[in-house]
């Protein structure tokens, strides 16, 4: 069989099986679900003098139907405010060194909660890179 073929299959059932798992989420019922929001950016200073980029890729795990229509409302507001802490955990970075992921959970699900009015959101990190 033709590669191009296999990857062809791969991505269609890929793209099938989100569609089944994106479908649940998307009803406007009672039930919470997953909520992905946009990668988080900023620029870091790189020890010789170039510039670099921080991305954290967030979402929210949400089990209260009410709080989950209340982040979705929220997602620009929840973008903004994980930027903004992005780029305060990008200017405390020290050259070449990694980033504190301790710090960075604690800080955006306190921005989590101050922008959604109450706890019951669980942050949840994708990838953490300086590049």
């Amino acid at each position: 069989m033709d590669r191009r073929h296999l990857i062809g299959l791969t991505l269609s059932s890929m793209a099938l099986a989100g569609a089944a798992h994106a479908s649940p989420e998307k009803g406007g019922g009672g039930k919470g679900g997953y909520l992905s929001l946009p990668t988080a950016t900023a620029t870091v200073l790189r020890r010789d003098g170039r510039r670099g980029v921080m991305t954290v890729e967030t979402g929210l795990d949400i089990a209260d139907g009410a709080l989950m229509e209340r982040a979705r409302l929220s997602q620009p507001r929840l973008s903004a405010a994980y930027n903004e802490v992005v780029r305060i955990a990008a200017e405390r970075l020290l050259p070449d060194a990694p980033p504190n992921v301790e710090w960075l959970v604690i800080a955006l699900q306190h921005a989590t909660d101050a922008i959604l009015g109450r706890q019951g959101a669980k942050l949840l990190l994708g990838t953490v890179m300086v590049a």
